[in-house]
């Protein structure tokens, strides 16, 4: 079944002629919201370990890398993807340096970097753009989400304008970009969500990822979980606000995934996150039985 928007698999394919797989990569970087810089304990989600709790940071970065190439086709193609924490947080040269750890073969196609709107400057993505003369280059932002009150309930450590910044500063050096936004964050509405994606629909990116929020262990999630404060959405409650993302999203931005997944092991709430396969099915299905497909209700020139 073909997907009724615009997937990474299928702007790659098109691209470069052939599926393009990831190598996910722990830099060793940690987060100006951890280490008090701007805050302490991370995003009241994030676990122990950041996005990338599957990842070895044991070995270094060239090695993770080796690991995957070393079994690789030869005719195969990589994206590069710089995932655990902030990985725009630290001197250029130390970037560079990392950046350039990882970059070992000519298979390499992406560069991928994640990281926060607070820690993009005029250097970073000079250093960035030096990359994009070889690689595509992308770099994904952190949102979550547009309300300004939710992000400071969730510790996120800086504010729209902030965010609106930095994309102004990666589209002056031509840096694609890719934002995150969580569904099923505290307290926040169906019109949340949608405010969410008309401001993304203004600034114009290359992408998205939608992830749907879960409660990992050891996190302060989890604790107002516990407590009571903060009760999950249902599986329906997030495909009918992840089909009304898609539906009012800019068509011409390309869907990177879905959903949200989390190691089994950490995962506390909802039980319904691992059914990736069926909460795709859904939308797909629920998006043709209505005729409806990305950005049928996209509203052009809506500003912020």
């Amino acid at each position: 079944m073909e997907h009724p928007y615009r997937t990474m698999n299928r702007y790659m394919q098109k691209k470069y002629g052939q599926k393009i797989r990831k190598i996910c990569i722990d830099g060793g970087f940690t987060c100006p919201n951890r280490d008090g810089t701007c805050g302490t304990g991370g995003c009241t989600f994030c676990g122990e370990r950041g996005a990338g709790e599957q990842l070895d940071a044991s070995r270094s970065i060239r090695e993770q890398a080796e690991t995957v190439l070393r079994k690789a086709a030869p005719d195969s193609a990589w994206i590069v993807y710089f995932q655990n924490f902030t990985n725009t947080y630290a001197p250029v040269p130390i970037l560079k340096a990392r950046y350039d750890a990882a970059l070992i073969d000519d298979r390499i196609r992406v560069l991928d970097i994640g990281t926060r709107p607070d820690c993009i400057n005029e250097e970073v993505a000079a250093l960035l753009a030096e990359y994009a003369q070889k690689y595509e280059v992308w770099v994904e932002l952190g949102l979550q989400t547009a309300n300004d009150r939710t992000a400071a309930a969730l510790n996120r450590g800086y504010d729209l304008a902030c965010f609106s910044k930095a994309v102004e500063i990666l589209h002056k050096y031509h840096l694609p970009v890719i934002v995150h936004m969580i569904i099923g964050l505290p307290h926040e509405t169906a019109e949340d969500v949608r405010h969410t994606v008309d401001v993304i629909n203004a600034h114009h990116v290359f992408g998205i990822k939608v992830h749907s929020l879960f409660v990992m262990k050891n996190t302060v999630l989890e604790q107002q979980y516990r407590n009571g404060d903060f009760t999950p959405i249902s599986m329906n409650e997030y495909i009918e606000r992840a089909i009304m993302t898609v539906t009012h999203l800019d068509p011409a931005v390309i869907i990177h995934r879905m959903t949200g997944n989390c190691l089994r092991d950490l995962l506390v709430a909802p039980d319904w996150i691992p059914q990736r396969d069926l909460i795709l099915v859904t939308i797909d299905r629920r998006m043709q039985a209505n005729g409806w497909t990305q950005g049928c209700f996209y509203q052009k020139g809506i500003t912020i």
